[in-house]
């Protein structure tokens, strides 16, 4: 697996180096740095001034070469499509002078991304050395604090490929974002785990005050031991200041400082600063230099939806951390190594999962979404999403609870984070009767949404709980929310229900059911109705557990007869459909006018955005919900099996060429993909059809295609993969911005769960157990993939005659591991620390009379005859 990108295949990269929840710069194909999402807002397609690194090489005070640390930039080459912006920019200019772009740089790029990783290597035959760049910003599994750094983390390596000694300078230059009245300073200090003098220029303004949203400051540092700076770039009129730079920086030896006196403004220009490193290489010598550019902007507005009748502000959670930017980059200079050490550790277990290369690609690449503007961490720390970003807006505010459904990362690998999500939801989207809002109003406090409920949204926040008691183990979480989760299950049936879902207390849904593809469905469907019966068995395992055995048998037999309806009543011999009569307007005049004048076509006399016999791409998502989680059961497996395959023949498209999509368009002429809904020959199609039935989005695609592989239609699943991720190739799309509604698309993490998918991944840790069933191992039975739970993550590795657990952060303890039967019915000896265990086999289960504790870097090693 190479995930190497050269050339055209680097015109659409944006690496986005930021922490969870606290903004990001993109690293673009080209080493441009792009996409300042750093004040707490989307920014997209934006540059900072004149910010990007260079590079110099001199010997005995002459220069050899001087060169910006970008690559070519990619066609086209006419300007943005600027309106209204100043003279001599944008269409019809050529590119910005300030992408440097114009300025001499490397001939010869590659772009090797592994998320959380980015490598770079630039070369170029009149520049006398190589250069090659690490950049990154920590990505620890359950260390939130650590992965919500706002910083970007740079690290060069230099190597003299010369056969006589060269001074190198690596230069990091930045604009200040402020127009006016700006004031830098360079500070120079020693602390941190080792003795360093940090040299830092922090970028800031006077303009605003410090409750204002837009105040704060960027810090551009490197622990060099040698290093030179310049507070301000020369100001004058044109294009004055990138002259002077370049006459600057391209004279022998080090940068020279300027300043500007308080009567000195810049006429509304914004300032830039340099800070450089030098460092003497003989020949064949290697050495690395380190930069971090961090950010403080404490204030975030609600600017997407400003609250009317009160407050409409709060202060990010990274500054209650950090008192200004400069702090966070001290923090990121004096803790790199054991940030990247503990970064690479996890980087390096993900990749060596033994799972086929589009999975790795899937999984990795979309993990950047909680590093982008789609998340947020609230002043408490508590998470919360937009469903993705526009590009200088938030797109679909409040944590959305129907899209964030489907993403998978956060639960496992930020699992406190993902707790948050359901307390705030349960403190604050709650009514009274166990209506849920599916949209978080912030700032905190003020009034709920007042929309309808949404069936997918309400009944998976009881999905998320039990998954997300069982990936904790603690009841006393579970004491906490039960009310909440209890009540939100009741209102199925609830008087006050204004959708009346299920008002004769029938395990099944027949009212009017609101849905992630934003519109209503009426009768029973197995999509949602999928959704209500996984929450009816997860409310009765929840009861039982809380003690409520009578709470718990209603919620059981609902369950039960909802079931055995549905798999009677909706599945049509081949896949699962909806029971509606299109044609029965009284189902829209059962609720209101508002609803008939919606959803009722009067010419055809059909109602509107319907599946009905259409074979849809959630149809059984409620198992794959069910299976993630450890549910059991949902749909009659056989039925659920054979409706997937259905799905894969109707739905997917491997050329969109000849299909007619009246929606949004993710894929295009000979790409591939799993559309929302098809109607199979010998079936009518409504006249106007489920919303979105012709798109391809690629979180609904990874939940279809790793449900198949867990039902061992591992070929299946995976072309639906490969097709997903060559949409996704650097040339045409950015292969860490999967696109829905808007960039970083939070749905897009449902890619996560094919590691589960491929390793059968099972957990109970109420139970103290986890469990592997690969479905399927290479030629000489070997697997390999990462886990984690909220106590500990690591690695589980398989070999025809070992199973070893190890554990790289956290620490587990152990009741029970669950193996294949053919493999615990082989088992010689069990090791944890060197020491045996006892144990005792139950079919597919190795029991421990006394829990195995496992530290970090420690395993339980089983040997097989």
């Amino acid at each position: 697996m190479t995930h190497l990108y050269k050339g055209a295949k680097t015109r659409e990269i944006s690496f986005p180096l930021g922490g969870i929840g606290s903004g990001s710069i993109g690293l673009a194909g080209n080493g441009r740095l792009v996409d300042w999402e750093i004040f707490n807002r989307p920014n997209k397609r934006s540059f900072n001034g004149f910010s990007h690194f260079a590079v110099k090489a001199e010997r005995d005070g002459k220069l050899l070469d001087a060169r910006v640390l970008n690559g070519d930039m990619q066609s086209p080459y006419v300007g943005e499509p600027v309106r209204g912006g100043p003279l001599h920019s944008g269409y019809g200019f050529g590119p910005e002078s300030q992408t440097m772009a114009g300025m001499p740089h490397f001939r010869e790029t590659t772009f090797r991304g592994e998320f959380p990783l980015a490598e770079m290597t630039f070369a170029e035959p009149a520049f006398p050395g190589r250069v090659r760049l690490t950049a990154f910003n920590p990505f620890i599994p359950l260390r939130e604090d650590d992965s919500s750094l706002p910083a970007a983390f740079f690290e060069w390596e230099l190597e003299n490929t010369d056969d006589a000694p060269i001074a190198y300078t690596v230069c990091l230059s930045a604009g200040n974002p402020f127009a006016v009245e700006n004031a830098a300073y360079r500070y120079g200090e020693v602390g941190g785990e080792r003795e360093q003098k940090v040299h830092a220029i922090k970028l800031s303004s006077n303009q605003y005050s410090p409750e204002h949203a837009r105040y704060g400051d960027i810090t551009i540092a490197t622990d060099a031991a040698d290093a030179s700076y310049q507070e301000y770039w020369y100001r004058g009129g044109w294009c004055d200041n990138l002259e002077m730079y370049w006459h600057d920086f391209t004279q022998p030896g080090r940068l020279t400082n300027r300043q500007y006196g308080e009567d000195e403004r810049p006429a509304g220009r914004k300032d830039t600063a340099s800070l450089a490193a030098h460092l003497e290489l003989r020949p064949g010598e290697k050495k690395t230099v380190r930069f971090a550019i961090s950010w403080h902007f404490p204030n975030v507005e609600n600017y997407w939806n400003p609250n009317p009748d009160g407050p409409n502000g709060w202060r990010n959670y990274y500054a209650s951390l950090f008192e200004d930017s400069g702090a966070s980059a001290r923090y990121a200079l004096a803790h790199w190594d054991r940030l990247y050490g503990e970064t690479l550790r996890f980087k390096e277990a993900l990749f060596a999962s033994t799972v086929p290369d589009a999975v790795m690609d899937a999984v990795s690449a979309n993990l950047s979404v909680i590093k982008s503007a789609t998340a947020l961490r609230l002043t408490d720390g508590s998470f919360y999403g937009f469903e993705g970003s526009i590009e200088d807006t938030g797109c679909c505010e409040g944590s959305c609870t129907h899209v964030w459904n489907y993403a998978y990362a956060l639960p496992f690998l930020f699992p406190r984070l993902e707790r948050s999500m359901r307390e705030l939801d349960f403190a604050y989207n709650r009514r009274e009767d166990g209506r849920m809002s599916f949209r978080l109003m912030l700032p905190l406090g003020r009034d709920r949404q007042n929309f309808r409920a949404c069936a997918d949204g309400q009944f998976g926040g009881v999905i998320k709980a039990y998954r997300d008691w069982k990936i904790s183990g603690s009841t006393d979480w579970l004491r906490s929310v039960w009310p909440a989760v209890k009540g939100s299950i009741a209102y199925a049936w609830a008087d006050s229900n204004e959708d009346k879902w299920d008002p004769g207390k029938t395990g099944v849904l027949s009212g009017r059911q609101h849905h992630t593809l934003d519109m209503e469905l009426y009768g029973p469907n197995s999509w949602l109705n999928g959704f209500y019966l996984a929450a009816l068995k997860a409310g009765a395992e929840m009861a039982a557990h809380m003690g409520e055995q009578e709470t718990a048998d209603e919620f059981g037999r609902l369950f039960q007869s909802g079931k055995r309806w549905v798999d009677e009543h909706l599945f049509n011999g081949d896949y699962y459909i909806q029971q509606v009569d299109l044609s029965d307007k009284s189902l829209l005049e059962a609720f209101d006018e508002e609803t008939v004048r919606t959803y009722w076509n009067g010419e055809l006399g059909e109602i509107k955005y319907q599946v009905a016999d259409g074979c849809a791409i959630d149809q059984v998502v409620a198992q794959w919900h069910a299976n993630l989680s450890g549910l059991g059961e949902i749909f009659d497996k056989e039925q659920s099996r054979k409706a997937l395959r259905s799905l894969y023949r109707h739905n997917f498209k491997p050329s969109m060429r000849g299909e007619a999509n009246t929606w949004r368009l993710y894929s295009l002429n000979d790409e591939g993909g799993l559309v929302i809904c098809t109607w199979p020959e010998g079936t009518s199609k409504p006249a106007i059809p489920l919303t979105y039935n012709s798109e391809t989005m690629t979180g609904f695609e990874y939940q279809a295609a790793a449900h198949m592989i867990q039902e061992g239609l591992v070929d299946e699943g995976l072309s639906v993969v490969q097709a997903i991720r060559d949409r996704y190739d650097g040339e045409k799309r950015n292969p860490w911005n999967e696109i829905e509604c808007g960039s970083n698309y939070a749905r897009s993490m449902a890619s996560y769960a094919l590691l589960q998918a491929f390793s059968g991944f099972e957990y109970d840790m109420v139970r103290g157990m986890i469990g592997f069933k690969p479905v399927s191992v290479d030629a000489e039975g070997e697997f390999r993939v990462v886990w984690s739970l909220d106590m500990a993550w690591g690695s589980y590795e398989q070999s025809e005659k070992q199973i070893s657990v190890h554990v790289r952060g956290g620490a587990l303890s152990l009741r029970t591991l669950k193996l294949r039967e053919e493999q615990t019915s082989r088992i010689e000896r069990i090791e944890a620390g060197g020491a045996g265990v006892d144990y005792r086999i139950d079919g597919d289960e190795i029991q421990f009379p006394d829990p195995v504790e496992v530290e970090a870097e420690g395993s339980l090693v089983v040997t097989l005859r």
